[in-house]
């Protein structure tokens, strides 16, 4: 296959490594508006390097958009407009109106788009999809997710992020959604500002809690934070009446009993999401070419980001307005 791979920041380094020794891809073009940096990363791995157009021009089997959020919309639909199957980091767009144009605009076109939410790929999440799908866990009645970064982004990224519900959280609004195969009715959500002045000047906090009322009555709790010194923690907790599966309880979990006696788990924290979920990442980008083989559906459309992006922006709202915001008034 001849891939092309837009935008040479981290992320799409991350990506770079997959890609580069994939045995699916023949030849990978990397493009970024800095070319040098694109030279730089496409360089080890034997790559070819040039800038956004000039990639978009050269014949691609497939795309994948690694971007600053701002121009995910526009190169996704010169994708679409040119038949080539797209994989974009999320958000598909800033906005909702500019998501409902790029859903409309690939569904016209017909062409394979798969927004990136690596947690789908993970094994954890995975495992306990199938066990709530399949009744393991008897009636789901409560769950509870935390995404809690060791150490804030920087101020300039903040500025634009589009804030921590949208920026972070949308990534355990999908999963919440995926896992349990339920939606969400509405949302409750709060934040506190506990860390640097940059986060409330941008109408931010770094500090966040919420509570969602799924469709069948479940309810599930929320809590994320950009200043946890302990190490990078991402959990999801389900409680049933039958069992309690968590994902992400494992040695390098970021806790500490306080009960006497208990040192588990003692492993070394994880420190950022890549390394938590690389092997996610590299599961995604495998399935990623199926895709655009036609061996497979997308796993994650632009409809499924939608519904991940509306429960960001109900959140994003409730926050504002210090008011329960239901899912019904953004639809």
């Amino acid at each position: 296959m001849r891939v092309g791979l837009l935008g040479a920041g981290r992320i799409g380094a991350w990506h770079a490594r997959f890609l580069g020794g994939h045995p699916q891809v023949d030849a990978l073009l990397i493009g970024d508006a800095d070319v040098r940096r694109a030279e730089a990363l496409a360089g080890p791995i034997g790559a070819r390097a040039g800038d956004p157009d000039a990639v978009l021009g050269a014949g691609l089997d497939a795309v994948v958009i690694a971007t600053p959020t701002a121009t995910h919309a526009e190169l996704l639909g010169r994708a679409c407009d040119a038949g080539v199957p797209a994989f974009c980091e999320k958000p598909v767009a800033p906005d909702l109106r500019t998501t409902l144009e790029v859903r409309d605009r690939a569904a016209k076109a017909g062409v394979p788009v798969h927004i990136g939410f690596q947690r789908r790929f993970d094994a954890g999440y995975a495992a306990a999809r199938r066990a709530v799908l399949d009744g393991r866990l008897g009636a789901l009645h409560r769950v509870h997710l935390v995404t809690a970064d060791p150490a804030p982004p920087p101020a300039e990224y903040v500025r634009s992020s589009g804030g921590i519900f949208r920026d972070c959280h949308i990534h355990d609004f999908d999963i919440l959604r995926w896992v349990t195969g339920r939606e969400v009715e509405s949302v409750t959500a709060t934040g506190a500002n506990r860390g640097d002045a940059y986060f409330a000047a941008a109408g931010d906090v770094d500090t966040s809690a919420a509570v969602l009322a799924l469709d069948d009555g479940t309810l599930a709790t929320l809590q994320g934070s950009r200043y946890n010194g302990a190490g990078y923690d991402v959990r999801m907790e389900l409680a049933g009446t039958a069992a309690t599966w968590v994902v992400g309880l494992d040695e390098r979990a970021p806790l500490r009993s306080a009960e006497p006696g208990v040192d588990w788990p003692s492993g070394d924290p994880w420190t950022d999401f890549q390394e938590r979920f690389d092997p996610a990442y590299a599961n995604e980008i495998g399935t990623f070419l199926e895709v655009a083989k036609g061996k497979v559906p997308s796993p994650c459309t632009v409809d499924e980001a939608l519904e991940a992006f509306l429960i960001a922006e109900a959140a994003t709202l409730s926050l504002r307005e210090g008011r329960r915001v239901a899912l019904a008034e953004l639809r």
